[in-house]
């Protein structure tokens, strides 16, 4: 048996010029082979190889200075993007933005799903994840610039209820990490924060004849590694990296709490103090209940997490990310995605079928625009790519959403913390628009699903109607007019709005 180990240089000269190449990653570094993505960047720049390749991946990979998604955002390095977050890659956004490449985008889960279909030699993934969104062929497909031009996805039709079907196609390289391997090339992802969608990308790329990559931390001989340890059989592995200095993340070199190695006394969260924030998640958090099956997205939802561990309740719910983890006390910020003393890590497409089937009982998601329908754009901002990363996935199937972010933005000034709220000033960008920029979830088909959807702001709480949205509270000492009605680019329907909690707006 050949020895599948050799140097960053060596195993990045495997990928050939117009190849489909796959990364995965979470954010933060989480499970980011940053070795060899260095490598393979430092190649290019030096050679000039390889060119005109298509990148894919599932969730947002860097740091927003170069790293990650960052290091193929050169002229000539890649044609074409399918990538499920952006947000990560300041560089490869503005590419994007001026058509210098092709730029799509697939919802986080269906990415890592679809890899799974690739290596079954399957017709593409089927399901309704995307349907009646920007991912609808009969809306942009997918599409998030003009330069992009190929189908990534067609509507079908099973007993009368239409499904999307994601179309495969051959992946013929991927660079992703582990965490030790042996002598006879079998990975194992122990020191990792996260499974996310490593072994479905390895698959997906021997099955399509590919060049399987991996970097570790660590070699072993063979037999050192429990066949429950191996993650990633060697059979399918062709060519491993050592590097010792590998960490977990960009912030964090080795924690076995993160890992699942190990559990660890838990310090309360950082307290940033009484801010709009603040009393958007007091006011989301009371739409819980006892025992749900919860999912905090990026930004605001993740205040919910910290209120929840800071009163030491978060062992009244089973909390989840995306990624494949249950449980413990997530990080934040650049850090969201890790879970410190996790009870349970599975698959990150394991994870999205649960999602898909209806098993979130309620989801905590952020915005960036919602208009009378509903419809909630976080996916096209400031005219550049974001991308949605798991949100489609999650929030057109949790059987309950609460999209939580500010009423407005860019220079809004308001007082609070005694009980009531005060708007000094408002904000210059209005989110609450005739119509959205992008439909990132479907009001119209969340009314189709049957899903609850309530929308929280610091200053009026809202729900989807059969006739739109629909004010249903407002913020004390807020005028209705003033403060609310003539902010918004549409006029909701008014159900007799009630008070929210004064305790919401407690420091």
């Amino acid at each position: 048996m050949r020895d599948k180990f050799m140097s960053a240089a060596e195993a990045v000269a495997l990928v050939e010029d117009g190849a489909t190449v796959s990364i995965t990653g979470g954010g933060g570094g989480l499970c980011e082979a940053m070795l060899l993505q260095e490598e393979i960047e430092k190649r290019f720049l030096e050679t000039g190889h390889p060119r005109r390749l298509t990148l894919v991946h599932a969730l947002g990979i860097g740091n927003r200075q170069g790293t990650g998604v960052g290091r193929f955002a050169h002229p000539g390095m890649v044609r074409k993007v399918i990538g499920g977050h952006w947000v990560w890659s300041p560089k490869m956004q503005e590419m994007a933005a001026k058509n210098e490449i092709e730029a799509h985008v697939l919802p986080g889960g269906v990415a890592m799903q679809l890899m799974r279909e690739i290596a079954a030699g399957r017709p593409g993934l089927i399901t309704h994840v995307g349907l009646g969104t920007f991912i609808d062929p009969r809306i942009d497909g997918g599409r998030m610039n003009e330069a992009a031009r190929d189908p990534l996805c067609e509507v079908i039709e099973i007993d009368g209820r239409e499904y999307l079907r994601y179309l495969p196609f051959p992946i013929h390289a991927c660079l992703l990490k582990g965490s030790i391997a042996d002598d006879e090339g079998n990975i194992s992802l122990d020191e990792e924060p996260a499974n996310v969608d490593t072994y479905a990308i390895a698959a997906a790329v021997h099955n399509s004849g590919g060049k399987v990559i991996f970097q570790v931390r660590q070699r072993v001989e063979a037999g050192e590694l429990g066949a429950r340890q191996v993650r990633i059989p060697g059979a399918i592995v062709d060519a491993i990296v050592v590097d010792p200095d590998q960490a977990q993340g960009y912030e964090i070199g080795y924690d076995p709490s993160i890992s699942g190695q190990a559990r660890v006394p838990l310090e309360p969260p950082h307290d940033p103090g009484f801010n709009p924030r603040r009393i958007i998640a007091n006011r989301a958090r009371l739409e819980l209940r006892e025992g749900a099956i919860v999912n905090f997205g990026y930004g605001i939802p993740d205040e919910i997490a910290t209120i929840l561990a800071a009163r030491g309740e978060s062992h009244l719910y089973y909390q989840t990310i995306e990624h494949g983890t249950y449980g413990g006390q997530l990080l934040t910020g650049t850090l969201f995605g890790y879970a410190r003393n996790a009870s349970c890590m599975i698959d990150g497409p394991s994870q999205f079928d649960f999602y898909a089937g209806g098993g979130l009982d309620i989801a905590f998601l952020g915005f960036g625009q919602i208009d009378a329908l509903g419809n909630v754009n976080a996916s096209r901002l400031g005219g550049l790519p974001v991308g949605p990363g798991g949100f489609i996935d999650i929030a057109q199937n949790a059987r309950k959403v609460v999209f939580v972010g500010t009423f407005d933005a860019k220079g809004a000034d308001i007082a609070s913390g005694d009980g009531r709220l005060m708007i000094r000033q408002h904000g210059a960008v209005k989110k609450f628009v005739a119509r959205v920029d992008q439909i990132t979830f479907s009001g119209q088909q969340a009314l189709r699903q049957g899903q609850e959807v309530l929308y929280v702001t610091e200053r009026a709480v809202f729900r989807l109607t059969e006739r739109g949205l629909a004010l249903i509270e407002t913020a004390p000492g807020t005028h209705l007019e003033q403060d609310i009605l003539s902010q918004m680019a549409f006029a909701p329907q008014i159900e007799t709005p009630t008070a929210m909690p004064e305790g919401c707006f407690m420091a």
